[in-house]
């Protein structure tokens, strides 16, 4: 018994279960595809509404704190998706090209949010006349059924790199991260966090092995929900944790968390985003994304290269050679960039964060490559200074409105902190932080 997909989408969803069972699976699919372009369409007819409601609002809507309150008011949304839905009309006004898209059904609502959030925020090294370009590439990440968050998540990296500035994405902003802990009445505890890429990367790599179906001895499939392993596996990470006490011994090994990166961009990354002005005439925009990469996270996706070369100072190296098409040719065994001997010599020397005026302790610090050693830097003692993550940030942001502090090793085979232009005109070099402690 076949069924009229069209009827299906536009009637109602009372019975339809006790008729679906007769149909031929080719119809089933066909309805699936249909209703999800029609709720397409419809969010897009809803987004342009309330954007009109917004610009004509009557008595029914002035009674409430914005139209987006409204809509929550008046149907089964909450607030803030009713705020996200009004505020996503408010921006396509000035981006018409992905309303236009967004309208015809092409991109989905969470993707034209994604393009407006980097159209309204661009990289402070792009320039304006860029902008257009990019929406074109962003939309065509963004559009058709191959459309991913994570694939064009990486085109916004990549535009990212392309034009890079001192700000800081904000999947690595870590001044947004956030995490609640309260009791409730009933005595449990709620907790709620929003946590930056790396971070979260770290967050899904412990839990992945301590969260997976476990079935029973006899085979019965494991009945916990996804939620329910989760806080399970959160449970097993904190035990094991306080059993074994594993809270940051110096010279142990760093946490594990896998980030992957050509070579090359890794060594060809721009310590520079203020470039020397090109003429107007002699400018010229070249939007070609092949041969630009980004770092790779298996759990979070993209990572901005100065956060991967961050990282790269003080990790486990495994290096894979690869052919001209990506695949892999040979793989050699890794190595630890700072042996743990080095890490007790540089806990000796600097005894804690090196930089002028800092107190946090060595536990808390990684091993920064002065020079890195992507670009031919040695890993040995004069090449190596202790840096808490804060101060190891410092070093890898790119020059800018307040310039880049740079360390060199002083004829006391100690590191000094040379300050920028902006704090101190002279640069007068500074001692490292021990040289003030007894």
């Amino acid at each position: 018994m076949s069924i009229d997909t069209s009827d299906v989408v536009s009637g109602s969803a009372v019975g339809l279960r006790s008729r679906l069972w007769q149909a031929p699976v080719a119809d089933l699919r066909s309805a699936a595809i249909e209703a999800s372009a029609e709720i397409l369409r419809l969010e897009a007819i809803r987004v342009a509404v309330v954007d009109e409601l917004s610009l004509r609002p009557d008595d029914h809507v002035l009674c409430y704190r914005g139209v987006g309150r409204w809509l929550a008011a008046n149907t089964m949304l909450q607030i803030p998706a009713g705020n996200k839905i009004a505020a996503l009309g408010v921006a396509l006004r000035a981006f018409p090209a992905v309303a236009q898209r967004f309208d015809a059904g092409d991109c989905s609502f969470d993707h034209a949010a994604l393009i407006i959030s980097f159209c309204e925020s661009p990289p402070k090294g792009m320039p304006a006349e860029a902008l257009p370009q990019c929406i074109d590439v962003l939309l065509a990440a963004a559009s058709g059924v191959d459309a991913t968050t994570t694939k064009l998540r990486y085109v916004i990296a990549t535009l990212e790199r392309m034009f890079e500035s001192d700000n800081i994405p904000p999947a690595e902003d870590i001044d947004r991260n956030e995490l609640r802990i309260a009791s409730t009445l009933n005595g449990r505890v709620v907790v709620r966090g929003d946590f930056d890429a790396v971070t979260g990367e770290m967050i899904l790599s412990a839990l992945s092995n301590l969260t997976m179906p476990t079935p029973a001895a006899d085979g019965t499939p494991d009945a916990r929900s996804a939620a329910k392993r989760t806080a399970d596996g959160f449970t097993e990470l904190i035990r094991r944790y306080l059993d074994c006490a594993k809270t940051g011994i110096d010279g142990g090994q760093r946490p594990h968390l896998n980030v992957h990166i050509n070579a090359r961009d890794l060594a060809e990354h721009r310590d520079c985003a203020a470039q020397e002005a090109v003429p107007e005439e002699e400018a010229s925009l070249d939007l070609d994304l092949s041969d630009l990469d980004v770092g790779h996270m298996p759990w979070m996706g993209p990572l901005s290269v100065s956060q991967t070369r961050l990282l790269g100072c003080d990790c486990f190296l495994s290096t894979v050679l690869l052919d001209d098409h990506g695949a892999p040719l040979d793989a050699r065994p890794g190595k630890r960039l700072v042996t743990a001997e080095q890490r007790v010599a540089l806990i000796a020397r600097d005894k804690g964060c090196a930089f002028p005026g800092c107190e946090c302790v060595p536990a808390w610090t990684d091993a920064h490559h002065i020079r890195h050693w992507s670009n031919g830097g040695p890993t040995v003692m004069n090449n190596l200074v202790l840096l808490c993550r804060s101060h190891h940030r410092l070093m890898h942001r790119k020059t800018g409105f307040v310039g880049k502090w740079e360390i060199r090793m002083g004829a006391d085979n100690k590191p000094w902190f040379i300050p920028p232009p902006a704090i101190d005109p002279q640069q007068h070099p500074r001692p490292a932080n021990n040289t003030y402690r007894t």
